[in-house]
């Protein structure tokens, strides 16, 4: 049966609309993954090179095992944001005689080929032959070795579960926020006891068995979740919820693009996922704290710069560039209506510019560092609206995955929305406002990279109707390639 599946998947990827990107598109993620993949290996052939180097009074083995926690975090982190959950569609499966433990089991097993699982490895395994052609004790490495793969596995359950799971994720951010803020102001370093638990583990190598029993633990947890939703009624019905109305009348103003804006009101009142989209936008504003109170970075402005784009672009960075995705539950039926795509898409600009100017408003406070820094600010906003409106619409075009708006997350839902494409295009979104400021600051001095900075939005704003209409001829392209791929349905 695992066979069957694994040609049931291969035949999908090929048939999909996302096998039909464009070959740059291909060719530079499998680059990136060469050049991720690279540097990990780099690093892990290096790295005790370096410690002995840095700190040639200290075992490099005790010196990772110490900050071997903060790995774990970023690597957990970085899974929530960028690991796309395996997805399979379960519904024709229900109705024949296939035993549900194993399309769970071969669900929970497709995770093990996710990238970010052979991360480790490469750094690790380099770092451990490195240690055993040092002379450290062969038995003790190579368990050292895989306790960190287990753990790594765990990452991966835990990563699932808090993905699908809105009471682990709200739990565990909890859980974080209190161990980062203890360690943060001195009160109690969790770094220090679970530095030494990583260093007993080294030194005994029975104590493996406990990250082993962990990442068991985890995959029997994800296996009970999901298997308690794999029942037919519970895939095909819909909960019947009351809807309170709300007076979107002033919204008419805005004319012919008013209906859309409504439409994106309310659905991000009346969903989970946009909410929590808007949530973490409202945590960009805080993004300027890093940077505005470091000297490293006051020293070099441009960074100030990308500091600003985040400080006002929350909204925009997060929910901006999940358009059209938003609308893929009901896509089919918008495009049919009689009414312009280019105000389609004006709607979500104007939302866009909504979420920066509130942005901006909220960011007053910021004076507090000067008018250098409150003047970055506003150029970042002018920026944001003008120019990072239309290169996030312009993405919009080449994003095709679909979006879940239930509030309760199903266990074989592709609940991320995310596909690597974003990544790429958020490269322009940051690169560009850094050197339109740093080349005239470099030349000229700060007030000119401001200016250069705030000029270019400004131009974005008076060419409004020239960019939406080549981005409308860019979707109108690819309209029935979208539709194509919003219908096909993941549960």
């Amino acid at each position: 049966m695992i066979k069957h599946f694994i040609n049931f998947e291969w035949k999908q990827f090929f048939r999909s609309s996302y096998f039909q990107k464009g070959i740059g598109i291909k060719i530079l993620l499998f680059l990136g993954v060469l050049y991720f993949g690279g540097i990990a290996l780099f690093l892990g052939i290096a790295l005790y090179f370096i410690l002995k180097e840095s700190l040639p009074t200290q075992d490099p083995i005790v010196l990772v095992n110490n900050f071997l926690i903060y790995w774990l975090l970023f690597d957990l982190a970085i899974r929530f944001f960028m690991q796309q959950l395996p997805v399979m569609n379960v519904k024709p499966l229900m109705i024949i005689p296939v035993k549900r433990n194993t399309v769970i089991n071969y669900l929970l097993g497709k995770t093990a080929i996710s990238f970010f699982n052979f991360i480790p490895i490469f750094i690790f395994l380099p770092f451990s032959i490195v240690l055993l052609t040092k002379g450290y004790p062969v038995l003790n490495v190579i368990c050292w070795f895989f306790t960190i793969l287990f753990l790594g596995f765990s990452n991966n359950f835990l990563n699932f579960l808090i993905n699908k799971s809105n009471t682990v994720f709200y739990v565990l951010i909890s859980v974080l926020a209190l161990l980062v803020g203890l360690e943060f102001f001195d009160i109690f370093k969790i770094s220090k006891p679970i530095g030494i638990a990583f260093n007993a583990l080294y030194n005994n190598p029975i104590l493996g068995i406990i990250p082993l029993l962990l990442m068991i633990g985890l995959y029997y947890i994800n296996f009970n979740f999901i298997k308690k939703g794999f029942y037919l009624d519970d895939a095909v019905s819909k909960k019947i919820k009351e809807v309170n109305a709300a007076d979107l009348s002033w919204m008419n103003r805005f004319g012919s693009v008013a209906i859309f804006l409504k439409n994106d009101v309310k659905l991000i009142w009346r969903n989970a996922r946009p909410k929590q989209v808007m949530m973490m936008s409202f945590l960009f504003l805080f993004y300027g704290l890093i940077f505005f109170t470091s000297k490293t970075y006051s020293n070099s402005p441009a960074w100030l710069a990308f500091a600003s784009i985040f400080v006002t672009g929350g909204f925009l960075l997060t929910f901006g560039q999940l358009v059209p995705s938003w609308d893929s539950e009901y896509y089919k039926l918008l495009m049919s209506q009689n009414i312009p795509y280019k105000k389609y898409l004006e709607s979500k600009w104007y939302l866009m510019v909504f979420g920066v100017t509130l942005s901006f408003i909220l960011s007053t406070p910021y004076l507090y560092f000067g008018w250098k820094i409150y003047g970055m600010i506003v150029a970042g906003a002018l920026f944001n609206i003008g120019l990072n409106s239309f290169t996030t619409l312009f993405g919009g075009a080449l994003n095709r995955v679909p979006i879940e708006l239930n509030v309760k997350a199903k266990a074989f839902s592709n609940t991320n929305g995310f596909n690597p494409t974003q990544m790429l295009i958020a490269i322009p979104k940051m690169v560009l406002p850094m050197l339109l400021f740093y080349i005239p600051y470099k030349f000229l001095n700060y007030e000119a990279g401001l200016l250069v900075l705030g000029l270019s939005g400004v131009l974005g704003i008076v060419f409004k109707d020239f960019f939406l209409t080549k981005i409308e001829k860019i979707y109108q392209n690819g309209k029935y390639k979208t539709i194509a791929a919003f219908n096909e349905k993941n549960n």
